[in-house]
């Protein structure tokens, strides 16, 4: 078997482990769907997400870097999946929220469109165009894999993982490992370093998780508890100081 083939069969592992990534939040939008709530999710990693992948897509132009199929399928699968996260996001979340994430995305697409339009009218070579393009996706590919940093802090913060997903976190370890293993075959440098530190975030994320997950459980039964000690049983009534039962004799015996 040929390195290129090799390459090609990772390449295609990698994809598939990259649309586990993109999918593994459905459970979290799942459940703010239902609650009809963003609570305490946090819209950065899928707003980082949808930057990445569109600057991914450009690298992976004909124009840009020739023979990139396996970039560009699952990157323009990868965006439409994490723009329909973005929608829900936006459609349950409310006031100052809402607006920073809509004007977020509104700078992310204008961006990514004058970058395009700045590359392929200032750089004439594959060459030229994918070291420019490049660069710009290592720094993105980078701010991808490390913006569940602020999630990981909370996690530190707070001795739980319960806005973790720990779904998420396995994912994008196998993915990044897949991608890694991709470029290192034919060395591409701009995939090697963002995947190389997908690996070690994700690598992270799933120790806190292990670190995390007794003290979590222990903060939900606490909740939960809470929860059904303030829902007081009325099966007794007070009335002008007596104790009246509903259902026995001398039932409004007490002066209102």
């Amino acid at each position: 078997m040929t390195p290129d083939t090799i390459r090609t069969v990772i390449g295609i592992i990698g994809n598939g482990t990259a649309l586990m990534l993109y999918l593994s939040p459905v459970p979290t939008f799942y459940s703010i769907w239902k609650k009809k709530t963003v609570e305490q999710y946090s819209a950065v990693p899928y707003l980082a997400t949808v930057l990445n992948c569109m600057i991914w897509l450009l690298y992976g132009l004909p124009v840009v870097q020739p023979h990139s199929m396996l970039i560009i399928t699952i990157n323009g699968i990868g965006l439409t999946i994490e723009l329909t996260y973005i929608a829900l996001f936006l459609a349950y979340s409310v006031g100052a929220a809402r607006r920073r994430v809509l004007l977020i995305l509104v700078a992310e697409v204008s961006f990514v469109a004058a970058f395009a339009a700045l590359v392929l009218n200032l750089t004439h070579t594959h060459v030229l165009r994918s070291m420019v393009v490049g660069i710009l996706c290592v720094v993105v590919g980078t701010g991808m894999y490390a913006a569940p940093l602020s999630v990981m802090k909370m996690v530190i913060q707070t001795k739980s993982v319960e806005y973790m997903p720990l779904f998420l976190s396995l994912a994008s370890l196998a993915s990044g490992t897949c991608w890694t293993a991709y470029a290192l075959i034919e060395f591409d440098i701009y995939i090697t370093i963002p995947s190389g530190l997908g690996v070690v975030f994700a690598l992270g994320q799933v120790i806190l998780y292990a670190i995390y997950y007794k003290s979590t459980q222990q903060i939900l039964e606490a909740r939960t508890r809470k929860g059904k000690a303030d829902q007081i049983p009325m099966t007794e009534v007070v009335v002008d100081g007596k104790i009246d039962n509903p259902t026995g004799s001398g039932a409004g015996s007490g002066h209102y």
